[in-house]
């Protein structure tokens, strides 16, 4: 088996997509030094932290994290852009799995009752591929064996990008553009959001706010970055 699986790795290396070099046999999706070299935030130990801060008058969160810093020019950069605009989906699955182990240990994050990714609207989700807030989603759903729900909440029209735009103004973009369709499949349930970057936490905050009308819902959320700018 060894012979064939050299020689096949030998035609078509596994590649890391962080720094570029061949993945060994035991490595998956991301090398284990670029793994150890990930800027780690350490939210999920910490209470209060800067993502559950980001939220604090604005809307009820019962608890935030995120994994990783996303800085400029750093790994996480590259790694998120590689996701989302090149599609190798199993960075994001990977990480998401990675994240919920960490996740399954935080005591806050135990009551979670249900994961739901942040929408995209139907055209821009037909025209990437994917959500990339899903495949994280259901990367963090196999460590925590929680469920994932994709048709609770929808984005009811589409939004202009959220780069270059101040905190106000990132609200203002999303504020009314998200819809709950079935608001009792989700009466008292913690419920855990999920994101890929969080900056201001406008999008995050616009879905909590929607979700906060359903009877008993307490919210939770989580991305596998944030940039503080």
């Amino acid at each position: 088996m060894k012979p064939w699986y050299d020689f096949i790795a030998l035609l078509y290396p596994r590649i890391c997509p962080s720094c570029g070099y061949a993945l060994f046999r035991n490595e998956k999706v991301i090398c284990t030094r670029c793994l150890y070299k990930l800027p780690r935030t350490g939210f999920h130990l910490s209470d209060p932290n800067p993502v559950s801060g980001l939220f604090w008058g604005r809307v009820h969160v019962e608890y935030g994290a995120s994994m990783l810093w996303y800085r400029k020019g750093n790994r996480v950069q590259t790694l998120i852009h590689r996701f989302k605009y090149k599609g190798v989906r199993e960075i994001g699955s990977f990480l998401g799995e990675l994240y919920g182990h960490d996740l399954k240990n935080c005591h806050q994050m135990q009551a979670v009752d249900l994961i739901i990714p942040v929408p995209l609207h139907e055209k821009k989700q037909r025209k990437r591929g994917f959500n990339q807030s899903e495949i994280i989603a259901r990367g963090i759903s196999i460590a925590l064996s929680k469920p994932v729900d994709c048709t609770l909440l929808t984005r009811k029209s589409a939004s202009d990008t959220q780069t270059r735009k101040s905190r106000y103004n990132r609200w203002e973009n999303v504020s009314e553009i998200f819809e709950v369709s079935d608001p009792a499949r989700a009466e008292g349930k913690n419920i855990l959001l999920i994101d890929d970057v969080i900056t201001t936490g406008s999008t995050l905050e616009a879905c909590a706010q929607k979700l906060l009308e359903i009877k008993g819902v307490k919210i939770f959320v989580a991305s596998l970055a944030y940039s503080s700018k």
